[in-house]
């Protein structure tokens, strides 16, 4: 073969390879869309730290390895949750929007006189998570050491105390707010930003009681500043199992917790809410995220799609009554 020939036989390689190259890539580009993976993005309604954006965070990976998808976490915080659940209620109902709810999802519905949205009506019960639970404190100046000793105390002394929340219409309001209107007390409410600043105001002296989640004040435990008087739950929680509950300790039919869990946009097939309560059941079923859950003041609770929608309309009426008794309304 001359020079000349071999050099024409080389760029005709060259451009043949190149243009191979070029076809599959074109190809691959061509097939992309079809074998796209899918994405599911689970609204937190609060901010980053928050107790849903936590506990979201917890397992978006492994729900998106159990179904093939890329599951991401979006904060859209705004107006109590109002503003992300808003976003959810009208995104399409394919399954790939959900949002991370808790009971302040039905308490928003209730305390709020215009809503774009019907907490109930507009979303679908895909899957419980679980229940976090929340505990009565109050500082030690009250010279009270349980839940009796402190409805005395505070009933002699009508308007005397007040009582610090995460803010009008929080959990931790309505937790407090509910709990005075049980036992027929009166105290002053003090709004502050977070729960633990709330906290902290009781530390310091400056308030005298407060609602926490119980993950909240398990590391208060024997501090001279505060006094734990009892969770809120039904039974005792399992974060603090040596603390009675209220109805234990001096108000009976007093109960007050939240559940979590995800909603998607009403109409959502069946089917489709079915798969994703599979997948998340399998993932909460593994120790290792009942464990990381926990961590986070959790407890795994795992159920059908139907049971936990059940579980959402009966906690829809009872935050009515809760709001109803606290008080509070937002225009």
């Amino acid at each position: 073969m001359t020079k000349a020939a071999a050099a024409m036989s080389h760029l005709f390689t060259r451009r043949s390879l190149a243009a191979f190259a070029a076809a599959g890539l074109l190809a691959l580009a061509a097939a992309a869309p079809a074998h796209a993976q899918r994405v599911i993005r689970v609204v937190v309604p609060f901010g980053t730290g928050a107790v849903q954006d936590t506990v979201a965070r917890a397992f978006n990976n492994e729900l998106g390895t159990a179904l093939n998808a890329s599951v991401i976490v979006e904060n859209r915080a705004g107006a109590g949750g109002t503003v992300g659940a808003a976003i959810v209620a009208k995104a399409p109902a394919d399954g790939n929007t959900l949002v991370l709810a808790a009971a302040s999802h039905h308490i928003a519905g209730h305390l709020y006189s215009k809503l774009p949205y019907d907490p109930l009506k507009d979303f679908v019960g895909v899957a419980s998570i679980g229940n976090a639970g929340y505990v009565v404190a109050v500082s030690s100046d009250m010279k009270v050491s349980n839940t009796a000793e402190f409805i005395r105390e505070v009933k002699a002394n009508p308007g005397k105390y007040n009582y610090a929340s995460a803010g009008n219409g929080s959990a931790t309001h309505l937790a407090m707010a509910s709990f005075l209107a049980k036992a027929g007390l009166q105290m002053t409410h003090i709004p502050m930003k977070s729960t633990g600043e709330a906290v902290n105001e009781v530390l310091a002296g400056r308030v005298q009681a407060v609602t926490s989640s119980s993950i909240g004040v398990i590391g208060l435990q024997g501090d001279a500043r505060i006094t734990l008087l009892a969770s809120t739950g039904k039974v005792r929680s399992p974060f603090l199992p040596k603390l009675p509950t209220a109805m234990e300790s001096g108000l009976p039919g007093y109960e007050f917790d939240s559940w979590i869990g995800l909603l998607a946009p009403a109409g959502t097939s069946r089917a489709e809410v079915d798969k994703i309560n599979a997948a998340l059941n399998k993932v909460i079923a593994e120790p290792a995220m009942q464990e990381r859950l926990m961590r986070l003041g959790v407890e795994p609770r795992s159920s059908g799609a139907e049971d936990f929608q059940k579980l959402l309309r009966a906690d829809w009426d009872a935050m009515g009554v809760v709001v109803k008794a606290s008080g509070a309304k937002i225009d």
